[in-house]
């Protein structure tokens, strides 16, 4: 491979990997990082600014600052680009092979081709994700299972999802990929690689290069993607506004700023996404330290009934619609049972439910994790949307959200028990040995479970240990008691796995869990420690 001068490859160059770092392509990740790297460490460090007023008894409101963007009736987002028209279902997953010709066939309208939560950020999943897109879009993508034998091929005849991008978010770094010394972001390096190689071919095929934009705290976030945007663009000649990004709200923070998150890309903007997991774990962290009024009960017990998850996602649909965007619904975890139909009736019932409410609130589409549910997402929005493409023009006038809402978390009905603080440690250990054995989208109780399953786990029991709470059968929550819990726990998963059991993966597992729950100080992220346990 040519040199290029200030840009470092750090990670090994592997069979076809030329074909995506090609000297062109690593132009345009070192102009992304010069031009945007220095803003992107200032909106970071306000994060942190944010997190130390919020800790020392601040609050989250509207911002007086931007009232008049809320105020003007005037501005749209852009239309709906092509392929992104019709979102009633979208599917996610990493962006391996298999996973790529699976979500592609799914019969979902958009697939989230995910570099993020769903995804370990191994440096081979990194450039490999990059390789099935291109190939996808190609058509010259094959996978054939060692282990089953079973062979995996696009399907020539119907529609192929929509291939919708999220790339990694502002706090990761990729540090294979070093611009004038310093690591590149993970954000800007996923976004310039499949922008830089599948822009145009997606354009040839009547769409364009799509994304998912995640773990956003602000408009000025916002704003910054935007320019990211505007620089690829002019850069690789291709026309302003081709780009359309979907937000994730999936932070507290951002919930106070929709309006000025879409204005701010309101020439790329396709609209707004109810991140409902990583929302929980974003309350949890920006308000861990708070004592009562912000503590939730254990996670299986919050369902989006909760007043201030219901203020939240009403709304996200109001203000969506307020300005011609789509609002897309949250996550179906299940995963369908083979062998317990009895699992599976009550599984399919809560996942219609669920979608039933979204639809009937004025969603305009909704994500599934397994290709067995998109059918019954489909059947929801097809009995509400009819032969509409979207319902953008429910406009939901109605709704009014104050601050109050969106913060009244002590109203969360639910309980602390042992058995959800055992829940947790389980589910947190088991993915956490998943992730860093590279599988990022991780099968846990009959669901898919990914990063942010791990972030709300372990950020309940830091929690839970920093305020002292009890538990309904009045044991104090400490940490010498989650270390037993901690030993119990893993007990049970080694006699269940037998031979399958990974010690070595799950013993670091155990320690980068206590990292992240038993420390004093509390880790913003725990993928990032646990980025480091990768060479």
């Amino acid at each position: 491979m040519a040199a290029l001068e200030g840009v470092e490859i750090a990670g090994p160059l592997n069979e076809r990997y030329d074909e995506i770092l090609t000297p062109e392509a690593l132009a345009l990740l070192a102009l992304l990082q010069r031009e945007l790297g220095g803003r992107r460490k200032e909106l970071l460090a306000a994060r942190a600014e944010r997190q130390r007023r919020l800790s020392g008894g601040g609050t989250l409101d509207f911002l007086p600052e931007t009232a008049e963007v809320r105020s003007d009736d005037s501005w749209r987002v852009a239309p709906p680009a092509p392929g992104l028209e019709d979102r009633r279902v979208e599917i996610t997953g990493p962006t391996d092979r298999k996973m790529t010709i699976n979500a592609l066939n799914s019969g979902a309208k958009v697939w989230l081709a995910d570099f993020e939560d769903a995804n370990t950020p191994l440096w081979n999943n990194m450039i490999e994700g990059q390789l099935n897109l291109r190939d996808a879009l190609d058509r010259t993508i094959d996978f054939t299972d060692s282990r089953s034998g079973k062979s995996y091929a696009l399907k020539d005849d119907g529609e192929l999802a929509t291939i919708v991008v999220r790339p990694r978010g502002w706090h990761m770094e990729e540090k294979h990929l070093l611009v004038d010394g310093e690591p590149m972001p993970g954000s800007l390096f996923d976004f310039g690689l499949y922008f830089f190689h599948c822009a145009r071919r997606q354009l040839e095929k009547g769409k364009g290069p799509y994304y998912y934009l995640p773990k956003m705290e602000s408009h000025l976030e916002a704003r910054l993607w935007n320019d990211a945007f505007n620089l690829a663009q002019d850069h690789l000649e291709i026309p302003r506004g081709t780009i359309r990004a979907t937000v994730l709200i999936e932070t507290i923070p951002a919930a106070f700023e929709m309006e000025e998150i879409l204005y701010e890309l309101r020439d790329h903007s396709a609209g707004l996404n109810a991140g409902r997991w990583d929302y929980l774990f974003s309350v949890i962290k920006k308000f861990r330290d708070r004592g009562a009024d912000f503590l939730l009960p254990e996670r299986n017990a919050i369902t989006m009934t909760a007043p201030f998850m219901r203020a939240y996602t009403e709304l996200l649909v109001r203000t969506c619609h307020k300005r011609g965007a789509h609002a897309i619904g949250g996550m179906a975890a299940f995963i369908p049972s083979r062998r317990d139909a009895e699992v599976n009736k009550v599984a399919f019932e809560k996942v219609r439910a669920d979608k039933t409410r979204e639809a009937t609130d004025g969603f305009d589409g909704s994500w599934v994790a397994h290709p067995d549910l998109v059918p019954v997402c489909r059947e929801v929005f097809d009995g509400v949307l009819g032969d509409r493409p979207n319902q953008r023009d429910r406009l939901r006038e109605e709704v009014r959200v104050s601050a109050s809402d969106l913060l009244n978390v002590k109203a969360t009905p639910g309980d602390i028990t042992e058995t959800g603080l055992r829940n947790n440690i389980d589910v947190a250990l088991r993915y956490l040995a998943a992730w860093l054995n590279g599988s990022g989208a991780v099968a846990i109780h009959n669901l898919m479970e990914d990063a942010a399953t791990a972030e709300i786990s372990r950020s309940q029991v830091w929690q839970w240990i920093y305020n002292g709470v009890s538990t309904r059968e009045g044991q104090k929550i400490t940490k010498e008691w989650v270390e037993q819990l901690l030993d119990e726990e893993l007990g049970k998963i080694r006699a269940e796995l037998g031979e399958a059991f990974n010690e070595p993966g799950y013993n670091e597992a155990v320690e980068l869990f206590k990292q992240v729950t038993l420390a004093d100080e509390y880790q913003e992220f725990l993928t990032t420690p646990a980025y480091v346990h990768f060479p």
